[in-house]
């Protein structure tokens, strides 16, 4: 596959994923400084990662989500948490996900998790 099928592939994915209304907004704010760094995550994160057969969508966002806690990126988390729904994953395995960090990440990067976590649900509901 070339860089430009790449890249189609994931901004198809990263959409499925993440929302056309996110994408949207980061293309629209990409800029002669991030375009290469857009375009980067969109062939390799997108196109080459999650399009690979080997883990289902769902799977995936559970690892993204518990790396997210164990790096403490924060913005990231609520922008993975948000995508979750759209990956099938329920909020009770999204707590399972978030149970699973305390042992591993701690229980401080848990009990922040689920603070970002219900802070998306109530972003949602309005």
């Amino acid at each position: 596959m070339n860089d430009r099928d790449r890249h189609k592939k994931g901004m198809r994915v990263r959409k499925q994923v993440l929302g056309k209304a996110h994408v949207k907004r980061a293309e629209a704010q990409k800029n002669e400084f991030n375009a290469a760094f857009q375009d980067l995550i969109t062939r390799y994160a997108w196109g080459e990662i999650w399009t690979r057969p080997g883990l289902p969508k769902k799977t995936r966002s559970m690892i993204t989500i518990a790396m997210m806690v164990a790096l403490n990126r924060t913005e990231e988390l609520r922008l993975h948490v948000r995508a979750s729904a759209n990956t099938g994953l329920s909020r009770e395995e999204l707590e399972e996900v978030l149970l699973q960090t305390a042992i591993y990440c701690g229980v401080p990067a848990a009990n922040h998790a689920f603070h970002v976590a219900e802070e998306v649900f109530a972003e949602d509901r309005k």
